[in-house]
C-alpha cells in the first residue's frame, strides 16, 4: 500500500498543482525534497575558461538558474553589464525573471514560445551581428553549439553553475520511510546512492521522468516501477494518478 511518496523536486508554488489533487484523492502524503541542488562556480573557475563576458553583446538564457548565476558571477567579478546587452530566453517566463536583476523595459529581451532552443534560433539568426554568450551547467551536450554553428552565429558556451547532491541530514536518513520515490534526473539517482549507500529497495516503488533517468535507475541495479512520459500519460502527475488507481483502486 502506498501511503507516503517522496517527490524529488521543490514544493510547487501553486496550490492548484495536480500533486495536491492526488494527495487528497488517494489519501497519500507527499513530501517534496530535492535530491540535487544547483550551485554557482567560483570566479576563479570561470576565469580558467578564458571567457570575457564583455566580449559579448548578447546572452542566451535556457533557465532561471542560468540568469541567477550569470548576474551573481558578474557581480562577484565586478563586471558591469552594459545597458545595451541583449537577452535571448527560451520562454517568456524566463525572460521576465531578468527583472530580478535589471530594469526590463530598458533592455532588449527576446523569447521563444516552446521552451526549446530550436524555437529561439530563428530570432537569433535575425541578429547575425551579435556575439552570443551561452551560460550552461557543468552537465550539458554540444547540441546548442551545433545549432548556432549551423546558422553561422558567433557564440561561446561557458559553464557558470553545477548540479551537486543535496545531502540528507542524519535525521533525514533515520526517518527515510517512503513507499515510493519519484526522480526527474540521473543526478537524483546518483544522490540516492551517495546518501544511502546501503539502500535496499524491497517494496519501495521507484518512478522516473525521462528516458535518461529511467536508464540511471536500471544501471544502478534498481527496479523501475513507473516510467513517464508515455503516449497515454505525458506528465508525471498523470502517470502517477493512473499508477495509484491501479494499485489502490
Amino acid at each position: 500500500m502506498i501511503k507516503k511518496i517522496l517527490v524529488s523536486q521543490p514544493k510547487p508554488s501553486s496550490e492548484k498543482s495536480p500533486y495536491y489533487d492526488i494527495a487528497s484523492k488517494f489519501e497519500v502524503e507527499l513530501v517534496f525534497r530535492p535530491f540535487i541542488k544547483v550551485e554557482g562556480i567560483t570566479p576563479k573557475e570561470f576565469r580558467a575558461q578564458k571567457v570575457n563576458i564583455l566580449d559579448y553583446t548578447a546572452v542566451v538564457f535556457t533557465s532561471r538558474h542560468a540568469i541567477d548565476h550569470f548576474f551573481s558571477l558578474a557581480k562577484e567579478m565586478r563586471v558591469a553589464i552594459p545597458e545595451e546587452m541583449k537577452y535571448f530566453c527560451v520562454t517568456e517566463t524566463i525572460s521576465l525573471y531578468i527583472q530580478k536583476y535589471v530594469q526590463y523595459r530598458k533592455r532588449k529581451v527576446f523569447f521563444g514560445t516552446t521552451g526549446k532552443i530550436d524555437d529561439l534560433i530563428p530570432t537569433m539568426a535575425k541578429h547575425k551581428t551579435e556575439k552570443y554568450l551561452v551560460p550552461m551547467s557543468d552537465v550539458h551536450n554540444d547540441s546548442i553549439a551545433k545549432m548556432l554553428d549551423a546558422k553561422k552565429l558567433i557564440h561561446q558556451e561557458c559553464v557558470m553553475y553545477r548540479t551537486v547532491s543535496n545531502d540528507f541530514t542524519p535525521e533525514e536518513v533515520k526517518t527515510f520511510d517512503y513507499d515510493m520515490l519519484i526522480f526527474f534526473s540521473p543526478a537524483g539517482i546518483e544522490s540516492l546512492t551517495k546518501n544511502f549507500p546501503n539502500f535496499k529497495q524491497g517494496d519501495i516503488a521507484i518512478a522516473t521522468f525521462g528516458p535518461a533517468t529511467a536508464k540511471a535507475v536500471k544501471d544502478a541495479g534498481l527496479r523501475l516501477d513507473l516510467e513517464a512520459p508515455s503516449e497515454k500519460y505525458p506528465s508525471m502527475t498523470g502517470a502517477l494518478q493512473h499508477y495509484l488507481l491501479e494499485k489502490q483502486g
